[in-house]
């Protein structure tokens, strides 16, 4: 699996990612919102550049314009609930893309720290022979991204998976690359290099799910 780390080189995205991390800015959804958003944007014209194109016969006032156009067909997972916002930035920049939408969530069956990812609801339509994006903000251990894609098995091979997300640390970056298969491709605004004692990225940002959408009730 390829990685791409997009805040390598400096542009406008590390305007989004430091507010994102900054807690004096995290208490304005609507921002944090925002931003996440505008990340999946970037990185939806990022991987764009990666399509298949055909060129197409474009009649102006004027004449006849021969433009290049994307023929992949796509389709957007994202993993609920955290990456709604990534998911739309992401559709922002496809609008004609196909949509998956499928549940993954860390249950603590113990009520302490250990936890087990869970995958329960899933809608999608086939994937056979089209380009998967797979959409999570936060790529912490990795297993939410591995166990959505043994969860979408049935739901065909897909040619070509890319996965989009905001932050990550190097171990779940290191765990995608040794579970996802090689025409896959990982693209990523920043990677830390840690994770805590319960599997939450530092520095990171929290919850990204909490900021977006307000606290949860753990089950």
């Amino acid at each position: 699996m390829e990685v791409e780390e997009i805040l390598k080189t400096n542009s406008v995205a590390n305007k989004f990612i430091a507010q994102l991390r900054d807690t004096a800015i995290q208490p304005d959804r609507m921002r944090f919102r925002r931003n996440i958003e505008r990340l999946g944007e970037i990185m939806a014209y990022e991987l764009s550049k990666e399509l298949e194109y055909e060129t197409k016969e474009i009649e102006t006032p004027l004449g006849i314009s021969m433009v290049p156009n994307p023929k992949n067909e796509l389709v957007i997972c994202s993993i609920l609930r955290a990456g709604l916002q990534l998911h739309q930035g992401i559709l922002n920049y496809f609008d004609d893309a196909e949509n998956s939408f499928i549940s993954a969530y860390r249950h603590h069956p113990n009520n302490d720290e250990k936890f087990e990812i869970l995958v329960e609801y899933l809608a999608s339509p086939s994937l056979t022979g089209k380009t998967l994006i797979l959409a999570d903000p936060m790529l912490a251990t990795g297993r939410s991204f591995s166990n959505v894609l043994k969860a979408l098995e049935p739901m065909g091979q897909p040619e070509k998976i890319h996965l989009v997300s905001v932050i990550g640390s190097k171990e779940g970056v290191n765990y995608l690359q040794s579970q996802f298969p090689k025409n896959s491709k990982l693209w990523i605004a920043s990677i830390d290099d840690d994770l805590d004692e319960n599997g939450y990225i530092v520095p990171g940002l929290g919850d990204a799910g909490d900021l977006c959408y307000g606290n949860k009730l753990q089950h």
